[in-house]
């Protein structure tokens, strides 16, 4: 299998990055101001498919790889790639909204309907519906810092594995477990690019662990789990669920690796 190069990007492309992740980042402050008890998970992707159209941008998730919506919106167990659709939050829900926007992109291709000749940016964030109890408050907490706490190693010439071991060290000594199966990435004129950024460390891994290197723009994301870190995936093709049926969160971020501290890019003030 051949291993996919990584692309630095140019300070054109990542003055595009930065529009794209602002556009992003408002899209899911956006999204999480919605968030109450009785409000559909299609009226919310509806709503934050509105708003990054109506600000320029267009929905990075829609129709990629097949995706029928704007954002994945997973409640309660769901760890990621919730389908939106008729199911009404309840007082007590936690729910994951994970949005991308598209900026500067020339057209949207009539067979795949994507955007083409644009940049993305990628977030996610965890929100509670209504009241909830304090341990699902204290796993969204954990969730967040953890992303936090990995990027203290976001530097020119630490590696990919600094991220991840920050990240898994902050989670796993709260009590919560790492989701193995899907990493973060790195993010540009595709939504997925390469390096792989797991949340944890491998032992070994394809294309190495690289270093950070300037104008590097990767997605790091933690998907965290209350009880085990084992997954299953719905019939559906898509929603992620938690083995156990306990509570997962997740949390994300596009940053550019810089001459001296990361800078988020998908941060509007939330």
């Amino acid at each position: 299998m051949a291993v996919q190069r990584i692309v630095i990007k140019s300070d054109q492309q990542v003055e595009l990055m930065r529009k794209a992740g602002r556009l992003s980042a408002q899209a899911r402050t956006y999204g999480g101001s919605l968030v109450r008890p009785g409000i559909t998970t299609k009226e919310l992707d509806h709503a934050m498919h509105d708003f990054i159209i109506k600000h320029g941008g267009y929905p990075s998730f829609l129709h990629l790889y097949g995706f029928p919506g704007t954002a994945c919106i997973s409640v309660n167990d769901e760890v990621i790639h919730g389908i939106p659709g008729k199911r009404r939050l309840e007082e007590g829900d936690i729910v994951s909204i994970d949005v991308g926007a598209c900026v500067g992109f020339k057209g949207i291709d009539p067979k795949t309907k994507l955007p083409f000749g644009g940049f993305h940016g990628d977030c996610a964030g965890t929100f509670p519906v209504g009241q909830i109890d304090q341990e699902a408050q204290r796993l969204i907490d954990v969730t967040e810092q953890s992303f936090w706490e990995g990027i203290k190693f976001a530097f020119l010439g630490k590696r990919i594995s600094d991220i991840s071991r920050g990240v898994q060290t902050y989670v796993e000594s709260n009590g919560f477990s790492i989701v193995r199966e899907y990493v973060g990435h790195g993010v540009g004129a595709s939504m997925h690019e390469a390096p792989e950024v797991p949340n944890y460390v491998m032992t070994r891994r394809l294309g190495g662990d690289p270093r950070l290197l300037k104008n590097m723009t990767i997605a790091v994301e933690p998907m965290v789990n209350a009880g085990t870190a084992h997954i299953r995936q719905l019939p559906d093709g898509w929603t992620v669920r938690t083995s156990d049926g306990k509570y997962a969160a997740h949390y994300e971020n596009t940053i550019l690796i810089t001459d001296g501290e990361p800078e988020v890019l998908t941060q509007c003030g939330d």
